[in-house]
């Protein structure tokens, strides 16, 4: 696999030279539309899909996935906030309460953060010792080749800022009064470890950006920029189930009233 590397990409300039899309709302609309058209595949296929999103704080995670999940039926999606884990869920091994949130069959279930907090936040903040979080990339590679086995489709997305631009939104945030609650005493004393937050973001690339379960690293300066890449990112990588229903679609044509009842076994009558 490429190596990957968050320092390397946070001292080269030209990763955030983007700047914003010119036609952004077109662009997203359509990459929305084959989100839905995907969605639809998912569901009638009855498979499923996770889509992970990393990076670090104010990097535009809830941003992106307002874009991602905006044309999608709210049925079929499931989003999850993850933060430190209950009483209860301490009480078990550390992958316990990401099992529980698998989605069923033709579900896509979104992860605004993950199980690789574990070699991150608990990494540097040293909320678990050194060997079990050294432990937790293999048992890492291990769950997500059990997933992959079972037929899950497995995005893995890192929102890549530059410290100064984390900086720029904690201070709109702050003077923000909606935005106000978005930012935490944590978020401002992670700040301060950001060099051992990028260090553990390069090992955990090169311990799990594995063949089966790749990364994806978009420069996230630009926020219109990052969103419509975390849409073509996504899309690309699920577009089997796009073309599975696009096919479904073309095989079938639009039928008459009295065709569709026959298919789902009623007369027109019975309307």
């Amino acid at each position: 696999m490429k190596s990957l590397s968050l320092s390397r990409i946070l001292k080269n300039s030209k990763s955030f030279r983007n700047g914003e899309p010119v036609d952004y709302k077109k662009e997203i609309q359509e990459l929305q539309l084959k989100m839905l058209r995907i969605q639809q595949g998912i569901w009638h296929r009855k498979s499923r899909a996770i889509i992970v999103l990393e990076g670090f704080d104010a990097s535009g995670k809830g941003g992106a996935i307002r874009k991602l999940t905006e044309v999608l039926d709210p049925r079929g999606i499931h989003v999850y906030p993850v933060g430190p884990p209950s009483l209860e869920e301490q009480s078990r091994h550390w992958l316990y309460r990401f099992w529980t949130k698998i989605p069923e069959r033709g579900i896509i279930a979104i992860f605004d953060r993950s199980w690789y907090g574990r070699v991150l936040v608990e990494r540097v903040e040293n909320l678990t010792e050194k060997q079990n979080w050294k432990r937790a990339y293999s048992e890492i590679n291990y769950f997500e080749q059990m997933l992959q086995d079972d037929g899950v489709e497995l995005v893995k997305v890192f929102l890549a800022i530059s410290k100064d631009e984390q900086l720029k939104r904690f201070e709109d945030r702050l003077r923000d009064p909606y935005k106000q609650w978005k930012l935490t005493k944590d978020d401002l004393k992670s700040r301060k470890k950001w060099d051992d937050y990028v260090e553990a973001v390069d090992q955990m690339f090169n311990e799990t950006n594995t063949q089966y379960s790749k990364w994806h690293v978009i420069p996230a300066n630009y926020k219109h920029f990052a969103r419509r890449e975390i849409l073509r990112c996504v899309t690309s990588e699920l577009k089997l189930c796009q073309d599975w229903i696009e096919q479904q679609a073309k095989r079938f044509g639009k039928r008459s009233l009295a065709e569709a009842m026959k298919s789902l076994g009623e007369e027109t009558e019975s309307l």
